[in-house]
């Protein structure tokens, strides 16, 4: 029989049983379904993620309390309180700070936020003038904080588009005042919007002058980080090491290994966020995966139990001189069609998934022609695979007592 003949043979066949044919498909459907919205979804994560880390700002070193260790587990040696605003002012006007153009300390707590009948939990930044240009951050209306606010401790903040939504209801909230930790704060300007959820929402702030976060918010005299802004991309690297001496020397540590604070640039923490999310894309993959092994499983009894239905067909046509490796190919190629079916419609249905998610997640519709590819690879691999010793047992029933089997 020719190839082409094997191929109608083995559509006619499948199709006499279209329920168990369903069945066996449905399997590999699942499995490439889920393995090809995973991976979108994971990607669509990833890409997010790191869009939110580039709008934070460019060229952008975070100074952070408290050392790191080989494991990149931050320390308790000097706690949390080993940066002080003194550090910010000294680096800012120190004139060796070469690599350094723009120094901006920060605080950052999450607070209730109250006015009228609305309230919710929102994440408060105590910041300077600096903050601004080292973070990006531009005004859709009203004005950012200023240095004379911080100077003079005036209780205003800024407001992010999110919490114009969560606590104002829609309102412009300029002139109008919220209650954080007890104190009253005057809407001077709200953000332009930045996008992000969750905790790595930049649009729920409300950014406030450092002195008041530190002396009437939150009674601390220690800041929370300090970031910085580089001269140039070519620069980081030198700039973090003119940073890092610049500290020890002003906290009196002789030995780097003993810093009580850590640097991290802007492509260290891109690189940390896009390791985390493709461990976790990679771990659901895995489980997905397990769903195309299991599918792979039920056809091989499907085709199992077809052999065994078959038995007299098979006897029949090879004692007419129908060769091994005839039969062989033939269940191989009922096998394969199966599988290769499943992976359309898995493939299909894992990039509709994958619309649907990322319109509920609000993140990025994401479809690599790769992740495709492997859907249809794969189910050519499972079809061969477990498709192979159902053909060969057929192929090595013999004649006569296939003849004979009831």
């Amino acid at each position: 029989m020719t190839t082409k003949q094997l191929i109608i043979q083995s559509f006619s066949t499948l199709t006499v049983n279209k329920m168990r044919t369903g069945l066996a498909i449905l399997g590999i459907v699942i499995g490439i379904g889920s393995v090809i919205a995973l991976l979108s979804l994971g990607q669509a994560s990833q890409q997010a993620i790191q869009s939110q880390i580039q709008s934070l700002g460019s060229n952008l070193l975070t100074v952070m309390p408290g050392s790191v260790n080989q494991g990149g587990v931050r320390g308790a040696q000097g706690g949390s309180t080993t940066l002080k605003m003194e550090d910010a002012t000294a680096m800012q006007n120190d004139k060796s700070m070469t690599l350094v153009k723009k120094v901006s300390p920060e605080i950052s707590r999450r607070s209730q936020v109250m006015t009228g009948g609305s309230n919710a939990n929102t994440q408060i930044y105590g910041v300077t003038a600096a903050y601004m240009e080292v973070h990006k951050v531009t005004m859709a209306s009203g004005s950012f904080i200023s240095d004379r606010d911080a100077t003079s401790m005036n209780k205003v903040a800024v407001v992010g588009s999110q919490v114009v939504t969560n606590v104002f209801n829609g309102a412009d909230p300029i002139g109008q005042s919220i209650r954080v930790a007890g104190q009253s704060l005057t809407v001077i300007g709200v953000t332009n919007s930045k996008g992000g959820s969750g905790f790595m929402n930049q649009d729920d702030v409300i950014y406030t002058p450092i002195t008041v976060a530190q002396k009437q918010l939150f009674g601390m005299n220690y800041i929370s980080s300090i970031a910085l802004e580089a001269t140039s991309e070519k620069e980081m690297t030198a700039a973090q090491d003119q940073v890092g001496y610049f500290l020890l020397k002003r906290h009196q540590i002789t030995d780097p290994a003993k810093a009580d604070f850590s640097i991290m640039s802007q492509q260290e923490i891109l690189n940390t966020a896009s390791a985390m999310t493709g461990t976790f894309t990679a771990l659901l993959s895995g489980i997905a995966a397990i769903s195309l092994l299991v599918g792979g499983i039920g056809i091989m009894n499907i085709m199992l139990v077809t052999v065994t239905e078959r038995t007299r067909e098979i006897g029949l046509r090879k004692a007419l001189g129908a060769k091994k490796k005839v039969i062989i190919q033939q269940f191989l190629i009922e096998s394969i069609m199966l599988t290769f079916t499943g992976g359309i419609i898995g493939a299909t249905l894992g990039v509709g998934t994958s619309y649907i998610l990322a319109k509920l997640l609000n993140v990025a519709f994401v479809i690599s022609t790769s992740s495709i590819g492997l859907a249809f690879v794969v189910s050519a691999a499972v079809g061969i695979i477990f498709g192979w010793y159902p053909a060969k047992r057929a192929s090595e029933l013999q004649p006569i007592e296939a003849l004979r089997y009831e």
